[in-house]
Formats: C-alpha cells, structure tokens, sequence
C-alpha cells in the first residue's frame, strides 16, 4: 500500500502529456494565416503583420480560433535603432487589433505588442518581424520530437 501512492504518480506522469508551448524559433518557421510573425503568448497566438507606417495583430487560440477583439485595448512599441515610436491599437473588426503611426522599418526592428482584452490583463509579445525563418513550413514542434 505504501508504494501505491508513487506507483501511480510515476505512471501519471509518464504517460501524461504535458501542455508544451511552441517556442519562437519554431513559430518562425510556420506560414501565419495574414503573413506576419506569430508569438504564443499565454494560450493566445498573436500574429503581427508590419506594413509602411501600419500595424495590425490578429489573435487566435493555439488551434486557430479567432478571438473577439471589441473592447480590447492596445499598444505596439517598436524599436529600430537608435529610434523609438509608440502605436496604439484599437480594435478593426473579428480578431484583429490595429494602429498606425511614423516608424522606420529596419531589419533590426524589434516589436513589443500589449494588448488587454475585454475584461482581461494586458499581455505581451515580442517580435522580431523583419527577420526571415531560417526553417521549411513542415518543422516539428519541439515537444513532438
């Protein structure tokens, strides 16, 4: 009886699998569905997809699923450089969040990306947007190795 309680904790254990998140390096070399950079943050996915003076972030669950961004609010902070601006992101429609502004886009640009949604805490992501994967669509996640 003793041995009972181990027993069955060792055997949990092992044959449970756990809840892995899928690191950058793998996201990287994933095709997002808008063509932008995803993150996990949390149990959220967020995609950001960097154009001329725009920034949008789409939202999803880590199946795909899009979340509702009304109420939601938003910044993205991008740093290029030496230089430094300030977007915030206010909700445009389904599962987006989006912002414009005057920023450089470098290909040392890094991006931190805080959105709360309705009735939640802030989260944030970062993002290295201009860097291209160094990995083929078909990667396996790290976890499933």
């Amino acid at each position: 009886m003793k041995y009972l309680k181990p027993s069955v904790l060792a055997l949990a254990l092992l044959f449970s699998q756990g809840a892995f998140a899928h690191t950058d390096e793998y996201l990287d070399t994933q095709t997002a569905p808008h063509g932008g950079q995803l993150r996990m943050v949390q149990q959220y996915h967020y995609e950001l997809v960097v154009k001329a003076n725009e920034v949008s972030v789409y939202i999803t669950d880590h199946g795909g699923k899009k979340f509702d961004t009304r109420g939601a609010t938003g910044t993205a902070i991008l740093l290029s450089g030496k230089s430094k601006a300030s977007v915030q992101l206010t909700p445009a429609g389904d599962n987006q969040m989006k912002g414009s502004g005057k920023f450089e886009l470098a290909p040392d640009m890094k991006v931190v990306i805080s959105v709360a949604l309705a009735g939640q805490t802030a989260l944030q992501g970062r993002f290295t947007p201009m860097q291209k994967a160094s990995s083929a669509t078909t990667a396996v996640p790290p976890h499933q190795k």
